[in-house]
C-alpha cells in the first residue's frame, strides 16, 4: 500500500486538534487557536520538516482529495452556522445603530489601510496571475474579518453578554462580518471575471447573486416558516425538516459556486436568509455546529497547514510579516475604538470594543483559503495571514481580562 489511509490521516488530524486545542484551553485561550495551529504543526513547516516521509504518507494526493472534500464539506455547514447566528442573535436587540456605526468603522479602517500598503506587498506576495487592485482589495478584506463565534465564545466566557460593552461588541462584530463578505464577494467576483474569461462575468454573476438573494427572501423563508410551523411543534425541529434544510443549504451553496463566487457565500446567504426561530437556532447549534467545529473544520485547519510554507519565516518576508501583522492589530483596534466613542462610549470601553473586534479566528482561516483558491494570494502570504489569524486571536482573552479588571469601577458608574 503506498497511500496512508484516509482514517488514519483524520485521527491524525482530530487527536492533535484535540490535544493542543486542550493545552491551549489551560492557557486561557479559545480552542480554535490550539486548532488553527495543529494545521501548522501537520503542514509543511513542522510535520513536513521534521518528519518528511511520515508527512508525505499521511498527506498524500489521493488522500489530501478526499480530505479536500470534507473539509469543503465542514467549510460549508460552518459558515451557514454562522449566517443563522447573525441572523437569530438577539444578543444586542437594542442597539444595532451604534452596532452599525462601531461594526462600519472596524472594517472601513482596516480595508483603507490595507489597501494603502497593497503596493508594498504586491510585487512580492501577489501571483502573477492577479492584477494588483483585485489583490489590493482582498489584502484589505483580509484585514478587516472579525470572527463573531469567537468573540461570541470570548464575550459569554467573561460574563459580558449583559453588558453594553458586550452586546455591543457582539453586534457591531454580526454588522462587520456581513460588510465583510460583501466586500469580498466583490472581490472574488472581480477576480474569477478577470482570470477566467469563460465563467460568467461579473454582471451576470451579481444578477443572478441578486436573483437568488429575492428567491431566498420571498420564496425559501416563507416555505421553511410554514414547515416549522406544521412540522416542529414541540421544541425540535423533526429530522425530516433539517434534511431538507441541509438540502436546501447545498443547492444554495451549489448556485454561488455555478456563478463563478464561492460556496461560502452560497451557505452564508442561506443562513441569514432563514427565519429568527428560537427552534431553528438550538438545532443548528446542537447538529450542526458540533459536526461542523469538532470534526469537519480541523481537516479544514489542516488543510490550509498543507497550504502555509517556510519561506513566510525567511528574512526577506519577515517584514512583510511584522508590517502586516502591527497594521492588522492597529487599524482594528482604532476602528473599533473610533466607532465605540462615536457611540458614546468611555475610553477603556471602547478599547474592550476594539480588542473584541480584533480577533480574527477562523473566519479568518476562511476568508483566506477562499482568496488562496482564488488565485489572488501565493503560500507565504497565506501562511503569513494565517499567522495573523493565530496571533489576533490569542491575545484578544488576556488583553480582555486586564482591561476587564481596570473597567469596573466605570461599568458599575455607568
Amino acid at each position: 500500500m503506498t497511500d496512508s489511509p484516509i482514517f488514519l490521516s483524520l485521527v491524525t488530524i482530530l487527536a492533535t486538534s484535540q490535544v493542543l486545542a486542550r493545552l491551549l484551553r489551560r492557557l486561557g485561550q479559545p480552542p480554535v487557536v490550539g486548532e488553527i495551529i495543529a494545521g501548522f504543526v501537520l503542514g509543511p513547516i513542522v510535520l513536513g520538516a521534521l518528519w518528511p516521509d511520515t508527512h508525505a504518507r499521511l498527506f498524500s494526493h489521493s488522500v489530501s482529495a478526499g480530505l479536500s472534500a470534507i473539509a469543503s464539506l465542514g467549510v460549508v455547514l460552518f459558515t451557514f452556522a454562522v449566517g443563522v447566528e447573525v441572523r437569530q442573535s438577539k444578543d444586542a436587540p437594542l442597539q444595532w445603530n451604534g452596532a452599525a456605526c462601531v461594526g462600519l468603522c472596524s472594517v472601513l479602517v482596516p480595508f483603507s489601510l490595507g489597501v494603502a500598503i497593497a503596493p508594498v506587498v504586491y510585487p512580492t506576495m501577489a501571483p502573477t496571475t492577479a492584477g494588483h487592485w483585485p489583490f489590493a482589495l482582498f489584502l484589505g478584506t483580509a484585514l478587516s474579518v472579525t470572527a463573531l463565534p469567537v468573540l461570541a465564545r470570548i464575550v459569554k466566557d467573561r460574563g459580558m453578554a449583559g453588558t453594553k460593552v458586550g452586546q455591543l461588541a457582539l453586534g457591531a462584530a454580526a454588522a462587520a462580518d456581513v460588510l465583510s463578505w460583501g466586500l469580498l464577494l466583490v472581490v472574488v467576483s472581480i477576480a474569477g471575471a478577470n482570470n477566467a474569461p469563460g465563467r460568467l462575468g461579473l454582471g451576470h454573476a451579481l444578477a443572478g447573486l441578486a436573483t437568488l438573494c429575492l428567491v431566498l427572501a420571498c420564496v425559501v423563508r416563507p416555505i421553511v416558516a410554514g414547515t416549522l410551523k406544521s412540522q416542529a411543534p414541540g421544541e425540535y425541529p423533526s429530522l425530516p425538516f433539517m434534511a431538507g434544510l441541509l438540502i436546501g443549504l447545498f443547492v444554495c451553496a451549489e448556485v454561488t459556486e455555478w456563478l463563478g463566487l464561492h460556496r461560502v457565500f452560497g451557505a452564508f446567504l442561506f443562513g441569514v436568509a432563514l427565519p429568527q426561530d428560537e427552534r431553528l437556532a438550538r438545532a443548528v447549534s446542537r447538529s450542526v455546529e458540533p459536526l461542523a467545529i469538532v470534526v469537519l473544520m480541523p481537516v479544514f485547519f489542516a488543510l490550509a497547514g498543507l497550504s502555509t510554507t517556510p519561506d513566510a519565516f525567511a528574512s526577506h518576508s519577515m517584514l512583510l510579516l511584522v508590517l502586516l501583522l502591527s497594521v492588522a492589530i492597529a487599524s482594528k483596534l482604532a476602528g473599533g475604538v473610533v466607532g465605540a466613542r462615536l457611540v458614546g462610549l468611555g475610553w477603556r470601553d471602547s478599547l474592550t470594543v476594539g480588542t473584541l473586534l480584533n480577533a480574527r479566528g477562523l473566519m479568518e482561516i476562511v476568508v483566506i483559503k477562499v482568496g488562496l483558491d482564488a488565485g489572488l494570494i501565493r503560500g507565504e502570504l497565506f501562511t503569513i495571514l494565517l499567522f495573523m489569524a493565530v496571533a489576533t486571536t490569542a491575545m484578544t482573552g488576556p488583553l480582555i481580562a486586564w482591561l476587564r479588571e481596570k473597567q469596573i469601577p466605570i461599568a458599575q458608574r455607568g
